[in-house]
């Protein structure tokens, strides 16, 4: 990483993350990342998190997820192929995915419009978990409003008002728009993490490599 890391950067150091609740590897990634933070607490970072949905198509309602992967994948054969690398990473990272849990695949608008409101209280990481969380480890509907109004209360926020925040038209367009944004950028893929707004590392990395990069953003800082 010497090469792509700013010999003299600006601390802290902004770390944009491209992300979405139903994916995988984006649960996975934040793991690793997290494990590198507890060990470098005096890490640079300032973390903001960024709405790409996989399925920008979903109907707002969700789909059936067993439906959806044949569609997806053609065969169930297919499926459980798809499954293994994810969950031989997820075991290895020491999360739990409970894929007979996970009964809707939700169109995740609206959980990106949640994670854009905890990121106006200073809590959109606790968010970013409790979304993860619900999804992979519950089963949980987190296209579902009341669904998300739970989840927002679960992490200190006002139930009540972001039901009514999800019900009325708010920040829909704004979310759209930066998704798209990321599209024209060249983000194709999530995880995609930008560190300090210029350098692009991509997919779930171990947290060996953002130890790496924090040593390096540290000692460029000195």
């Amino acid at each position: 990483m010497s090469e792509n890391i700013n010999t003299r950067p600006e601390l802290p150091a902004r770390l944009d993350i491209f992300s979405d609740p139903v994916c995988p590897w984006c649960y996975i990634g934040k793991a690793s990342l997290d494990q590198a933070l507890a060990e470098a607490p005096d890490n640079p970072f300032a973390i903001q998190w960024h709405p790409f949905q996989l399925n920008p198509e979903m109907p707002r309602e969700g789909m059936e997820r067993r439906a959806y992967l044949r569609a997806r994948f053609g065969s169930e054969e297919a499926v459980v192929k798809a499954h293994l690398p994810v969950m031989e990473h997820a075991e290895r990272a020491g999360l739990t995915i409970d894929l007979s849990a996970m009964k809707r695949m939700p169109n995740t608008l609206d959980a990106h419009r949640l994670i854009h409101w905890a990121g106006i209280e200073r809590r959109q990481n606790a968010a970013v978990d409790a979304l993860f969380a619900a999804y992979f480890v519950e089963g949980r509907d987190i296209g579902d409003h009341e669904t998300l109004a739970d989840i927002a209360d679960s992490i200190g926020m006002d139930a009540a008002v972001v039901l009514r925040l999800l019900q009325s038209g708010s920040d829909v367009e704004n979310i759209r728009d930066r998704d798209a944004e990321a599209r024209r950028m060249g983000i194709g893929s999530v995880p995609t993490f930008i560190v300090a707004g210029r350098h692009a590392v991509p997919g779930a990395q171990p947290s060996a490599l953002w130890l790496e990069v924090i040593s390096e953003l540290l000692g460029g800082a000195e």
